[in-house]
């Protein structure tokens, strides 16, 4: 396990243990918090003796997310008994309903704009964050892919969608409203957990501000020929203390913005080979006259058709937005 990984859950464990001793002095503690407590010097036990965070039972090492949620667990996802499974089965679907109510209308469309998006997870919950909404009279649109998965991922993912909502509140610039969310982002997870990000807010006159954060490039797809931008930042949760340059442009009427996660670029056919950023240009600009729900659909078709049913291995996120004609 990485040091700076155990120091974190040592420090975890070490500040439950206090609180259990505190709330034990209690009269009406409950005796299930001596058992918590015994729980937890067994935890402390194992990470002196170096065994801390290995299966019980196969003695492979659990999965990293799932101790970062629970610093007591002892088995690895392969030898949870059946009633473990089924209460984090349990755990997942909750979490999927909770993260399907967090992402727009699927039909969101405000004056002068076309919308349509794609959110795929590959399990039961994804790390990929999608948001639309209006605020001070512009359009915000938002899509990136946080780092690792499961629902370790799926919390961030909550936490940057609340955290973004609030900010737009507070009308600030688009560079110091990523800088301030990238701050209590930073702040709030550990080393080595990050998010890439496309933020973009959008004037009913065309004019569009653009802030990406480490995040693949996103494509403007007009008449005259497909344009891409990349990265104007690193991505959120690297450093506390960083600036996202902005990108301006404008868009003309009919003119479309893709962004995607890496779930589309990095999928592979039967034969190992990447779809890649080119054909994602490429079959995006033979398109571009159509409008999002089209695009979108002969986007995930050519995928489809690319990697011949081979398993989804990656969430996969895709948002056209379109300046209405």
């Amino acid at each position: 396990m990485a040091t700076a990984q155990q120091a974190y859950l040592r420090t975890e464990l070490l500040r439950r243990h206090k609180r259990l001793e505190s709330a034990l002095q209690s009269p009406a503690a409950d005796a299930f918090l001596s058992s918590l407590l015994r729980d937890v010097d067994d935890a402390l036990a194992r990470m002196d003796a170096g065994t801390y965070g290995l299966c019980k039972t196969c003695h492979d090492p659990i999965e990293a997310e799932r101790l970062l949620a629970d610093p007591l667990l002892q088995f690895c996802l392969d030898d949870l008994t059946s009633e473990e499974r089924r209460a984090l089965e349990s755990d997942l679907a909750l979490a999927a309903r909770i993260q399907q109510a967090l992402l727009p209308p699927r039909d969101f469309s405000p004056a002068g704009w076309q919308i349509r998006y794609h959110y795929a997870p590959a399990g039961l919950v994804s790390g990929d964050y999608c948001d639309l909404f209006e605020s001070k009279g512009a359009l915000l649109f938002l899509l990136g892919d946080v780092s690792g998965k499961g629902v370790a991922a799926s919390m961030l993912m909550s936490h940057l969608h609340a955290t973004f909502r609030s900010l737009a509140d507070a009308d600030l610039p688009l560079d110091r409203m990523v800088e301030a969310a990238n701050r209590i982002f930073s702040e709030s997870t550990l080393a080595g957990q990050f998010a890439t990000l496309v933020v973009g807010r959008a004037s009913p006159d065309g004019a569009v501000e653009l802030v990406s954060a480490g995040h693949l490039p996103l494509l403007h797809l007009s008449d005259a020929e497909t344009l891409s931008q990349g990265a104007t930042g690193v991505p959120l949760g690297m450093f506390t203390n960083t600036n996202f340059p902005v990108f301006r442009f404008r868009i003309a009427c009919g003119d479309c913005l893709l962004i995607y996660t890496d779930g589309l670029t990095e999928a592979r056919n039967p034969q190992g080979e990447e779809y890649g950023m080119h054909r994602v240009k490429t079959v995006a600009h033979a398109q571009h006259k159509r409008g999002p729900a089209e695009l979108l659909s002969h986007c995930l078709s050519d995928l489809g058709n690319f990697t011949a049913g081979t398993r989804q291995t990656d969430d996969l996120t895709v948002l056209a937005v379109q300046r209405a004609a």
